[in-house]
């Protein structure tokens, strides 16, 4: 008998279901006996110990279903060792979980937090299977999240559907991509959606340079340009700026938000 636990924890996206569906398919088919217990809401339905038995018929349909099936919810990797509200000890809530029910295995399905955590948690003794979802694209050793193409399949409408706008008013749209500190999803919907420019986070962008362009294409006879910028784009200013505090402090990141609400005219 194998006995394994299941939990989506983070934000939703685009295939969950469907990759939740393959290991339970996978398992079943398996020729062992099986249960999977699946955890409600993230890693609070494992911190306490809500879950649900799961059948062959729980993953039936669900293949193109968007969502998780299981819920789910965001539980910060810097407050896992701050106990909750309750007096809960979060990590040691989650182990005895684990080994109340004999768990075999945790699968758990998440992107860049709730990978800290499982691996926080196999480092505890746990055995852990993580699967990497993040419309960011950005887990470590991955070359594809689950969740990012759908996501740059709606970045690239928004942008494509934007040029008529920009056109018949003569406008500079700058359009917002979400994408954290990872500038994939942005380049890609960039790319497809024909902006005129993408900015990065990888890449801090020179203020001139994009004035530059735009005045290129006004002096070429386009009267519009739309710029697809990542969320975590930034200045070559401002990224010279975060790199001397750096150096200064020794940490190996700082918040920019951080330092703007204390320095209101950077």
């Amino acid at each position: 008998m194998k006995r394994i636990g299941m939990l989506t924890s983070g934000g939703d996206c685009q295939a969950l279901n469907a990759a939740m569906r393959g290991v339970a398919k996978t398992l079943f088919n398996s020729g062992e006996k099986v249960e999977i217990y699946g955890f409600q809401n993230g890693y609070q339905g494992l911190i306490y110990s809500k879950f649900q038995m799961l059948t062959g018929r729980d993953f039936s349909g669900i293949l193109t279903k968007g969502g998780t099936i299981l819920g789910t919810s965001r539980t910060p990797f810097k407050e896992i060792h701050i106990p909750d509200a309750d007096g809960v000890d979060k990590v040691q809530a989650m182990k005895q979980t684990y080994y109340k029910l004999q768990l075999d295995c945790l699968v758990i399905l998440g992107g860049n937090g709730t990978h800290k955590t499982a691996n926080l948690l196999s480092e505890e003794g746990l055995n852990v299977v993580t699967l990497p979802k993040t419309i960011d694209n950005d887990i470590w050793g991955t070359d594809m999240t689950f969740g990012f193409q759908s996501a740059v399949d709606i970045a690239t409408a928004a942008i494509d559907q934007i040029h008529t706008t920009a056109a018949s008013h003569s406008r500079v749209f700058i359009v917002e991509v979400m994408g954290h500190k990872a500038g994939w999803l942005t380049l890609n919907a960039g790319m497809a959606g024909g902006a005129d420019i993408i900015l990065i986070p990888e890449i801090p962008y020179d203020i001139d340079n994009v004035v530059k362009k735009i005045e290129e294409r006004g002096a070429g006879g386009s009267t519009f340009t739309i710029i697809a910028v990542a969320e975590g784009a930034i200045s070559k200013e401002d990224a010279a700026f975060q790199e001397g505090i750096q150096e200064e402090t020794g940490k190996e990141e700082i918040s920019f938000r951080f330092l703007r609400d204390r320095c209101p005219d950077l």
